[in-house]
């Protein structure tokens, strides 16, 4: 700042001094916002007693402005560069200084700028900004009723302004790269960290990880489907584990094979006296898992009557106790999980539509194990280790024994059978006949294969459904195209 500049600060009035400050605590607050600038300029417009004024962005590449924020006397935005002097604009830039006129149209430096007529402007105070030596652009005030509205003081008062804009411009920049940094880092951080106690590196599983990551960001209902043993209660909670509610609470309700009063007092609550046997108020689950994640199990076997009830709940967040006449507000979290195909549940109308797209909001398919072999080994080395607290070798035929299976029950039968291996192999060492299937003699009735397997059973689901091929992939978890290339692989054999 020059010795001129210094000397005039002594002269800025007390209001702008003022001003000066109440800026400055505004741009600098945690919640810089592009709005505040605005507001900014409208104090300065206020202050000086201008018409008008702006703060353009300067694009040295193309030699071109854009307005950051343009502002009237009554507070309005301005969107065209026009209302100002673009001649004006440049002068500040290639002077690289600020610039004071008290009448500009009669000033020959700049009365030749036809937009200096047009617009009828007087006095013009235009000040470069910059960060460092970097010009990156000029704020202008102008006023069209006198010819001499602004002084010396008036320009080192917009010169303070100038600098409190780049400070804050830099520090918001600053703020954004490291955010844009800190958001990169976590990506990172999140695609290398394991999910939760879910096992398995095949291709299939790092794309169920993926949209574990992504749909644990939000609040989207999510509706699990696979076979049992898949690890559909482990997808769910790690949802959770992932998720803003993973300091809530986690709750889980089964829902197959319970009488229907009983689930719906467990999942809603009762008020005393509801019931024969309700001596007391109780909290239903949904209430109990406020403000977490509430995952039920098994959602296909729940009643009519309920599937009512839980839509209300998705729709409004809204519950009511068994008894009572109160409604409550919970903020939960729904995961569903079924082992079913809802889908033909709905079109057989034993499921509500309603329902089934309000729980459908984010499917997520959890494979067979016979879809990712390649996780056997690993899944093979987690179970001993966990189960044998000692060190157990696996020989290469018990191996390909295990991966050669096609696993009905499968990751949880793999487990029960790697239970059964260690208590028959007594040792340290697990040989293939250590390796029992439940159902091993009808395996071998059949050849054992999994092509066997497979050519078996979609003739099993073809009687089933009198042999409509799309219901029977439906049922299957396959596409219409895989039952026809198997249908074909029969007809050649």
């Amino acid at each position: 700042m020059s010795s001129d500049q210094l000397k005039n600060i002594a002269h800025i009035q007390p209001e702008q001094l003022n001003a000066l400050y109440r800026i400055s605590r505004m741009l600098n607050s945690a919640s810089y916002q592009q709005d505040l600038l605005a507001q900014a300029l409208d104090m300065i417009i206020e202050t000086l007693q201008a018409e008008r004024g702006v703060v353009a962005a300067y694009d040295s590449a193309g030699n071109k402005f854009d307005i950051i924020t343009a502002r009237n006397v009554q507070k309005d935005s301005l969107q065209n560069l026009a209302a100002f002097s673009s001649g004006l604009l440049s002068k500040v830039v290639k002077e690289n200084r600020p610039l004071l006129y008290h009448d500009a149209s009669v000033d020959p430096s700049v009365s030749q700028y036809e937009s200096i007529q047009i617009h009828r402007i007087r006095s013009v105070i235009g000040v470069p900004l910059r960060t460092g030596d970097d010009l990156w652009g000029v704020i202008l005030v102008v006023s069209e009723t006198n010819r001499n509205a602004f002084s010396d003081e008036n320009l080192t008062f917009l010169e303070f302004f100038a600098n409190l804009v780049s400070l804050a411009r830099e520090r918001l920049q600053r703020l954004e790269q490291l955010e844009d940094e800190n958001r990169l880092l976590q990506k990172r951080l999140e695609s290398e960290t394991p999910i939760p106690e879910m096992i398995g590196e095949s291709a299939a599983m790092q794309q169920l990880y993926q949209l574990i990551r992504r749909v644990a960001e939000t609040d989207a209902t999510v509706l699990i489907s696979g076979e049992s043993g898949t690890g559909k209660d482990l997808a769910a909670q790690a949802v959770h584990r992932l998720s803003r509610r993973k300091n809530g609470p986690f709750l889980a309700q089964f829902c197959g094979s319970i009488p229907d009063t009983r689930l719906e007092s467990e999942l809603f609550g009762y008020r005393k006296g509801a019931f024969t046997g309700a001596a007391s108020d109780k909290k239903g689950l949904f209430e109990v898992a406020h403000s977490g994640t509430f995952f039920l199990d098994e959602i296909a076997d729940i009643s009519p009557a309920l599937q009512a009830k839980l839509l209300r709940v998705l729709q409004s967040g809204e519950i009511m106790r068994l008894g009572d006449t109160q409604v409550k507000k919970v903020n939960v979290r729904i995961i569903a999980a079924t082992n079913r195909n809802l889908d033909a549940l709905v079109k057989e109308g034993k499921f509500r539509e309603d329902l089934f797209y309000r729980l459908n909001v984010f499917p997520l398919r959890l494979p067979p194990l016979r879809e990712r072999r390649s996780d056997i080994a690993l899944l093979t080395r987690h179970f001993i280790d966990r189960l044998a607290g000692k060190k157990v070798t696996v020989s290469a035929a018990a191996l390909r024994k295990l991966e050669s299976w096609h696993w009905p029950g499968n990751v949880r039968q793999l487990e029960n059978v790697l239970q059964r291996a260690l208590i028959l192999s007594g040792s340290g060492h697990i040989n293939e006949e250590h390796i029992i299937f439940e159902n091993e003699k009808d395996s071998e009735h059949h050849g054992g294969t999994l092509k066997d397997f497979e050519m078996k059973l979609l003739k099993k689901r073809l009687e089933e459904f009198n042999g409509n091929r799309t219901r029977a992939a439906e049922s299957l978890g396959v596409s219409v195209r895989w039952v026809q290339l198997k249908l074909k692989e029969m007809e050649e054999e």
